[in-house]
Order: C-alpha cells, then sequence, then structure tokens
C-alpha cells in the first residue's frame, strides 16, 4: 500500500471513529431529555405510511424510537412557513434526525434510502449492500424509482378524479384507472415467479416492497374493488401484510 493510499485509509477510520463518537453522545443525550430518535411530520397517505412502516421495522430491530407530528394536509398546514423550511415543496413526510443534529430530509424515496443508509447499514435487513450486491442494489433501485414515477403518480391521479375532483371528468377517471391497473400489471408480471420485488433467488424483503406496498393498499380508493386480477400481486400484498411492523406502520398517525 503507498503512503498515499495508506493515509487516506487513516483519515477514513478516524472519520468513522468521529462519527461513531458523535452518534453515540448525541444517542446519550437524547436518552437524557427523554425525546425520541426521530421526529416524523406525516398525514394518514400512503407516502407517509412507507415512511412509518420502515421505522416500526427500525424500532423493532435496533430501539429506535419516533415521534409523529402530524400534519392536516386539508388545511395546508404543509404550506406554512415553519414548515416550508424543512420543505420547500409543501409535502409530507419530513423526517428529523436528532442522532444526526437534527439533520432533515424530505421526500418519501430519499427518507427510505437515507433510513437504510444510516441506520440499517451493518445487517443490510431492508437493503442491500451497494458494494458487496451491486445488482441487487440496483434492482431495489430501479423498482423505487418505478414506483415513484408511475405507480404513485398515476394512482394519485386516479384517487384525485374519482374522489375529489370538483367536477366528474369520465375520460380522466376511465384513464388513471386503466393506467394504474396496467401497472398493477407489471408488479403481477415480476412476482409471478418471486416474492419480492429485489434481492436474489426468489427476492428479499426491502424497501422497494415497502415503497410500493400503501399505493396497493389503496387499491380499493382508487376504484379497484380486490386484487384478483393479479394472483401474484395479492399473494405479495397478503405476504407482506401479515407483517406485524407492517400493521403498525399504516396505523401511523391515526394511533399517535
Amino acid at each position: 500500500m503507498s503512503s498515499f493510499a495508506a493515509s487516506r485509509r487513516l483519515v477514513s477510520i478516524a472519520r468513522h471513529s468521529f462519527r461513531q463518537r458523535n452518534f453515540a453522545t448525541n444517542s446519550a443525550l437524547l436518552k437524557e431529555q427523554n425525546l425520541n430518535a426521530f421526529k416524523l411530520y406525516t398525514a394518514g397517505t400512503p407516502n407517509g405510511r412507507k415512511v412509518s412502516i420502515l421505522l416500526e421495522e427500525l424500532k423493532g430491530l435496533y430501539q429506535h424510537e419516533y415521534e409523529v407530528e402530524k400534519i392536516d394536509i386539508s388545511k395546508n398546514t404543509q404550506k406554512e412557513p415553519w414548515f416550508l423550511k424543512m420543505n420547500p415543496n409543501g409535502r409530507i413526510p419530513v423526517l428529523v434526525d436528532r442522532l444526526r443534529d437534527e439533520f432533515v430530509v424530505f421526500e418519501t424515496g430519499a427518507i427510505l434510502l437515507y433510513l437504510a443508509q444510516h441506520y440499517d447499514k451493518s445487517l443490510r435487513n431492508f437493503s442491500f449492500d451497494p458494494n458487496g450486491q451491486p445488482n441487487d442494489y440496483s434492482t431495489m433501485l430501479q423498482w423505487m424509482f418505478w414506483a415513484h414515477g408511475g405507480l404513485g403518480p398515476m394512482q394519485g391521479q386516479a384517487n384525485h378524479f374519482q374522489r375529489f375532483a370538483p367536477v366528474d371528468i369520465p375520460y380522466a377517471k376511465k384513464r388513471y384507472l386503466e393506467e394504474t391497473e396496467r401497472l398493477y400489471g407489471v408488479l403481477q408480471m415480476r412476482l409471478e415467479t418471486r416474492e419480492y420485488l429485489a434481492g436474489p433467488d426468489k427476492g428479499t424483503y426491502s424497501i422497494a416492497d415497502i415503497n410500493a406496498y400503501p399505493w396497493i393498499a389503496g387499491h380499493g380508493f382508487c376504484g379497484i374493488e380486490n386484487l384478483d386480477s393479479w394472483p401474484a400481486l395479492k399473494a405479495w400484498f397478503d405476504r407482506i401484510s401479515e407483517r406485524p411492523q407492517v400493521q403498525a406502520g399504516m396505523q401511523v398517525p391515526n394511533l399517535q
């Protein structure tokens, strides 16, 4: 090893040691002050519940408690100046990490990746090692980005035109419902020979699944009566629904 490489390694080790000491100090301070590790600003929507599911999973494994502040999106609380300081886009959820100097994270996918990076790094229960499992990690990202670019926006529009539009627009209802059904078909194809969206063999439960699950859980809200047309998707949905942490996360913020 060259002297330059050795120096870089020493610097990296020193930085890691500093971060670990800082993390331990922050944990001790929070315990003294009776504060939870995270604060989640959220509402009872699919995007909000993705984060609360992962927080419940992490709490079960690592005992990281979190506090919830319910945001009333019907009153546009998320557009108030205090909230916009955390997320200029004025959307839930927002996570405040008290273990890392009140670091703020917005955007659901970014929060899931952040939590996996910092709080599931050693065991990789809900993610994959980008260096040791690069293909599995990439596949996970692909399905997460697919859901953010397709499943969420399309089903969200279906929800809007089915439930909230001030005027009845049959074309819009039909367009977004059919596109949502098409996307369910994409998941059906992926899951026909697999149990989960990413991971080796038949797959491993990960944030790719957590990211999609709350939208599928809301299928009835957008006008899809049941999942019988997509049996593999239905089996995946039932499998994930059995997890106690998922059940708890889906109740947030209602039970807070």
